[in-house]
């Protein structure tokens, strides 16, 4: 199990993430492994958001739910604080894994908008989950939750301590590890195949780290157009996903 993030998020803390949004406050409290801590609500968002009677909920206008949230984040109206989720194990990822699968595997992507975007699309093509390392990934927050569109709540995360070790496990558990990289030689499409898949992205700018390409069975990369030099890591996961589980 990994080792929970204390540091402050700015709204919120790590062991206290605000979430916002009428659509990530709903899977949060729609998920009963999630704490709901405190709630605030516009008197219209708390006619028809379903809080559970136990969560007393403080009224209040916009402007005021504005400052409990980063400048600018668009809290619809309702505003919760939670405890963070337990993390999953990756054991029990794979060993629950069906024939058929794919798994996410982050190496160092950093920004939560981003994973949050890898997280709804992961959820969206019916991924069995993802992979980042503990110490070079984002803590729960309410960016990661926004832009997860609820995947958060519904989607196992796994943190660990070392991703090459992890994706020995993956490997070991009869996963065909593809690493995700511009300057590989083939294209995902031919790199496919076996019915269990780990796609492996890197952070933009560095992308893969050495020691995790070592750790991968192959090597590819998506067949894009000359005119753009590379895809934004969430894109690149999304177009992945959807070559992986059309067959």
């Amino acid at each position: 199990m990994s080792r929970r993030k204390k540091s402050h998020q700015g709204h919120g803390t790590a062991n206290r993430p605000r979430l916002w949004g009428r659509h990530a406050v709903a899977a949060a409290l729609d998920n009963p492994n999630r704490r709901v801590l405190k709630a605030w609500a516009t008197r219209d968002a708390a006619s028809f958001m379903q809080f559970p009677p136990e969560v007393a909920v403080t009224l209040a206008e916009a402007p005021d739910l504005g400052r409990l949230v980063p400048s600018d984040a668009p809290h619809q109206g309702v505003v919760i604080e939670v405890e963070p989720l337990e993390d999953a194990w990756l054991d029990g990822i794979l060993t629950e894994a069906p024939e058929r699968a794919v798994l996410l595997v982050l190496d160092q992507v950093t920004d939560p908008h981003n994973v949050g975007a890898i997280l709804r699309s992961a959820a969206a093509f019916g991924a069995i989950g993802i992979v980042t390392q503990d110490r070079h990934s984002p803590p729960e927050s309410g960016v990661v939750a926004k832009a997860a569109s609820g995947a958060l709540e519904r989607l196992p995360w796994a943190r660990v301590v070392n991703l090459a070790r992890a994706l020995e496990e993956i490997g070991d558990a009869g996963f065909w590890r593809i690493g995700l990289a511009g300057d590989a030689d083939t294209d995902l499409k031919d790199a496919l195949g076996p019915q269990r898949v780990a796609l492996v992205l890197g952070a933009e700018g560095p992308g893969l780290r050495h020691n995790t390409r070592e750790h991968c069975d192959s090597l590819a990369r998506l067949p894009i157009s000359d005119t753009v030099e590379s895809l934004n890591v969430s894109n690149a996961a999304a177009v992945a996903l959807y070559a992986a589980t059309a067959g």
